[in-house]
């Protein structure tokens, strides 16, 4: 049996500790690493992130210190684990941490290595386009997401899958690559494979400016923004009740579901929008872009709840001069 230590924080690195933890035959979590706890919402009230919600209450201890720290090397080798499973942990490890485990650490990484490294590569994967994306487990090197693959799992990308609804669901198959990967590693039947050479695009964290959404490029461009977005920053932009008018402050808006119009199959949809320019019907609200109309289909106004966009535009009383920049 693998003595695991087990490294993460947020929602998308629990399906991979619950595998593992419930896993008696093959593995023995002994500690959960973890992010302190951080103040949350108004009153700042520190609350437990998710992997150290659930390692409470699957009774696994919790470390919360500073891997940083001169001292968190002895804290490691006092819990005993032999190799570490790193599932969005958020924190840089050093090679004299790295070298405290015998057998090492590994990490379940979002994408097919060595194709997007880096902090957003779900995200990044849909804003371009691709069709396929996968779980990648490899073993933590001092460079970024460049150690030895020793599994790797592909699925296709859903046409209009968000990155929040794909990287979930890559964390479900994921977390089960890793146990069969760890196991694997363990008995000595799999062989890390060298991460090929070359110059591969690099999956770099997406800023709430980024998400500020562009209606000036072809629709398909507009959908795949929105979506990479979701819901991790949010896709917005600023409505413009009077079309600009000098002195009105726009409002922001965020997009929260949207989907490209095909014409031949929505005939009553408008053709003659330009980019950023809006129009509104009793069932569908749409923008224009650089090609086809974007419908809107569920958005969240400034100081509002989210709502279907239909009744939004009614709510808002949109001018003929409304836009979105």
């Amino acid at each position: 049996m693998l003595k695991l230590l087990f490294a993460g924080s947020p929602e998308v690195a629990v399906p991979a500790l619950k595998t593992l933890a419930t896993d008696k035959d093959h593995f023995d979590v002994v500690a959960v690493l973890t992010r302190p706890d951080a103040p949350t919402g108004r009153g700042r009230r520190l609350v437990a992130n998710p992997v150290k919600k659930t390692a409470l209450e699957l009774g696994i201890p919790v470390i919360e210190s500073d891997p940083a720290a001169p001292e968190f090397v002895d804290e490691l080798k006092a819990i005993g684990a032999e190799a570490a499973a790193v599932v969005a942990y958020g924190k840089i490890l050093k090679q004299r941490v790295l070298d405290a485990l015998p057998l090492g650490w590994y990490n379940l990484h979002f994408s097919l290595l060595p194709q997007w490294r880096g902090a957003a590569p779900v995200q990044r994967a849909i804003w371009a386009g691709d069709e396929l994306t996968g779980a990648t487990v490899f073993r933590i090197t001092r460079q970024m997401d460049a150690g030895p693959i020793l599994a790797q799992s592909t699925v296709e990308i859903g046409a209009h899958e968000t990155s929040g609804e794909l990287l979930m669901r890559l964390a479900e198959d994921g977390s089960h690559v890793l146990a069969a990967a760890l196991e694997a590693m363990a008995e000595g039947r799999i062989a890390p494979v060298e991460q090929q050479p070359g110059a591969f695009e690099v999956a770099a964290k997406i800023s709430v400016e980024d998400a500020h959404i562009r209606f000036d490029v072809p629709v398909f461009a507009a959908d795949r923004q929105i979506r990479a977005c979701t819901p991790n920053p949010g896709a917005w932009c600023e409505l413009y009740a009077e079309g600009g008018a000098e002195g009105a402050d726009p409002i922001t808006l965020h997009v929260l579901e949207a989907r490209p119009v095909v014409p031949s199959e929505q005939p009553h949809a408008p053709t003659d929008l330009k980019p950023g320019e809006l129009r509104a019907g009793k069932r569908n609200v749409w923008v224009g872009t650089a090609t086809d109309p974007l419908e809107l289909l569920q958005v969240k106004a400034q100081g509002k709840k989210a709502m279907r966009a239909a009744d939004w535009a009614r709510g808002a009383r949109l001018s003929a001069e409304a836009r979105l920049a």
